[in-house]
């Protein structure tokens, strides 16, 4: 996948939101009430995206982008990374992509029975052009990386159940008792988006069993993400993002509601439902074991524990769009001491147009936090 260069926090997956594909209704997905505008009023020009809300919008371009392995300015004018307006422009690519989101949708409805089977993806596979030829050094060069599981597994035949597995983790921490006595912290640190040459100070506030802000501060103003324990908004300056707040809906909403409660290892069997174990996997030449819940029984939260330490070391989780899921990665690193608790103090975050890295400095166990660090942030000017 190619990203361009990004300006601060949040930039890559912004500058993608005014692509136009298919309608919500012409991939058969019913739309509950939403709280945030329509992509059709929040953006000029949309003639085939609508009934969507901006954050569906903006995950299904960061779909495309990593389907077809294309920046922004691929498929608007040139002179969109410099300005908002230029996105709503007509391009010969976005006008051949609305032909192709109904040509996706035509093979589901008539082969499929309406089920998503076939998306953007299942032909480029990171290329702008499909490929239509077998190649020999695939056919006969090492096996594949295992696909992401982005469906709920049937519990693994053999081997530990969910709960062993969890309760292996709390033990590598520092124990139920001392991953129980934790119910807050305030993180310092650093921020650094990808290509990005800078980093930025970040602030982390968390509140037990699922309560989450995190301010970034940057030259532009500061990126806020909030979660309240049952509403999330996420803020930006209009610099980085045409709209500049946001209240997270549907898997957003549930993204972040799974970024909180995993920052409380000794609620996390609460947090989730329907536990079960897969088969082992390797990340980075480390054994590991799979173990999926879910939040909303649609899609799985898969979390990676290595298998000699029992630590937590990634969690992938899903969003969905009206053309196919949205995977986001946090990979855990450099565990430290916390309070008799081991905490990670690197997490790398990917996502399919952005990726950043958080590398905290400082966390401090049990602090007092104020009800409003977890309200409604401002809308940034």
């Amino acid at each position: 996948m190619k990203l361009g260069s990004t300006q601060t926090i949040l930039s890559a997956s912004a500058a993608t939101v005014l692509c136009l594909l298919a309608t919500a209704s012409a991939l058969g997905q019913a739309r509950p009430e939403q709280k945030q505008p329509m992509a059709e009023k929040a953006f000029k020009n949309v003639k085939v995206l609508t009934g969507i809300p901006v954050d569906e919008f903006m995950a299904t371009m960061g779909f495309f982008s990593a389907s077809l392995g294309m920046t922004c300015s691929d498929c608007h004018v040139p002179e969109s990374g410099g300005s908002w307006e230029k996105y709503a422009d007509d391009t010969p690519l976005k006008q051949t992509t609305r032909r192709m989101i109904g040509m996706v949708a035509g093979i589901n409805k008539a082969y499929f029975g309406g089920k998503r089977e076939v998306t953007c993806y299942s032909c480029h596979r990171g290329g702008d052009r499909p490929r239509i030829t077998p190649s020999i050094a695939e056919l006969y060069g090492p096996p594949p990386t295992p696909e992401e599981p982005d469906r709920m597994v049937d519990q693994a035949p053999k081997g530990p159940n969910a709960d062993q597995v969890l309760d292996k983790y709390i033990q590598a921490i520092g124990g139920a008792q001392k991953a129980g006595a934790i119910n807050s912290f305030i993180a310092k640190g650093t921020y650094q988006a990808y290509a990005d040459t800078e980093k930025h100070p970040v602030e982390i506030y968390a509140k037990a069993p699922n309560q989450r802000t995190m301010i970034v501060h940057t030259p532009n103003g500061d990126s806020t993400t909030t979660y309240d324990g049952r509403t999330a908004w996420t803020a930006a300056p209009s610099t980085d993002r045409p709209v500049t707040l946001l209240e997270m809906t549907g898997g957003d909403l549930e993204g972040a509601k799974v970024d909180a409660a995993i920052l409380f290892p000794a609620r996390l069997k609460q947090a989730l439902t329907q536990w079960r174990v897969g088969l082992p996997a390797t990340i980075d030449d480390r054994d590991v074991q799979i173990v999926q819940g879910t939040t909303d029984g649609r899609f799985p939260v898969n979390l990676y524990f290595d298998s000699k330490s029992g630590l937590l070391v990634r969690v992938v989780r899903f969003t969905d769009s009206p053309v196919g899921l949205n995977p986001t990665q946090t990979d855990f690193d450099d565990y430290r001491d916390v309070g008799g608790v081991k905490i990670p103090f690197r997490w790398t975050v990917s996502w399919l147009d952005g990726k950043s890295i958080i590398e905290l400095t400082d966390v401090q166990a049990n602090a007092s936090i104020e009800a409003a660090k977890f309200a409604k942030p401002a809308a940034p000017k």
